[in-house]
């Protein structure tokens, strides 16, 4: 077997030990079969040294597969909540990171914390440092603070990125034949929304993957993409049909910085 050949081997058989680490929260784990977070990180190219930055980790759902599987030779660096803020949800989030790295000390000993907070903060990692910036379902918040608060994040990416380095998202997807609301009240965008937004600032669409698709997912409930699992926002009115759609349907684009 060629170093190549072997390194890659090592790096998937790493990975797989990440995902299946028994430190990972047991309600987490039950999400794999919508998040895929194997073939997803597979997708994106992430590898046991690269260096990653996850943005709005939130309470660390991926940072518990990334952290372990970069432990040894990569670095993972996070755009997490500023612990200063005055948002609840940004807080609690922060909070939940803490307790996390505090009880598992050996695997989040080395995860470096930055600052993400659209727009105001986006000094998350130095600029050319990063193989890898991912993130997972965030730019429909980000669409808040207006197109012109989404370009300066993905120009935050694309500062921070090598050159050939890739920007990985995955995001509730809106079909095309919708209208998009500039407000994303209910969670989903449209796939040529972040295309062009990407492309503006200097992207190349590499590839798209339908890993995360879910064909059940109707993108038009009442509560947006909350009144499906896990959240359920609708309590138990329609629980038992949104339990059987299954979490959204997601776009995942892989992108490079020339």
């Amino acid at each position: 077997m060629g170093l190549g050949l072997w390194v890659a081997a090592h790096a998937d058989e790493a990975l797989q030990a990440a995902v299946q680490s028994p430190t990972r929260t047991p309600a987490y784990v039950a999400r794999d079969v919508w998040r895929h977070p194997e073939a997803t990180l597979a997708f994106f190219g992430v590898r046991a040294d690269s260096t990653v930055v996850e943005l709005s980790p939130g309470p660390g759902w991926y940072t518990e597969i990334l952290a372990p599987y970069l432990h040894d030779k990569g670095q993972l660096i996070l755009g997490a909540d500023d612990p200063a803020s005055s948002k609840a949800e940004a807080i609690k989030f922060r909070q939940q990171l803490d307790t996390k790295f505090k009880a598992h000390p050996g695997i989040y000993d080395k995860v470096v914390m930055g600052v993400f907070e659209p727009i105001k903060q986006l000094n998350y990692a130095r600029p050319g440092s990063a193989d890898v910036v991912l993130t997972f379902r965030n730019i429909h918040n980000w669409m808040s603070e207006g197109d012109s608060g989404v370009r300066l994040v993905f120009e935050s990416v694309f500062r921070s990125l090598k050159p050939g380095g890739v920007f990985g998202v995955v995001e509730h997807r809106l079909p095309e034949d919708r209208p998009q609301d500039p407000k994303t009240k209910s969670g989903y965008v449209h796939t040529s929304y972040v295309v062009e937004m990407a492309k503006s600032v200097g992207f190349r669409l590499e590839a798209s993957s339908e890993i995360n698709a879910n064909a059940n997912d109707t993108a038009d409930h009442l509560g947006g993409v909350w009144a499906l699992p896990p959240s359920f926002v609708n309590g138990e009115l329609n629980k038992g049909h949104y339990q059987s759609i299954g979490e959204s349907d997601r776009m995942t684009l892989k992108f490079v910085k020339p």
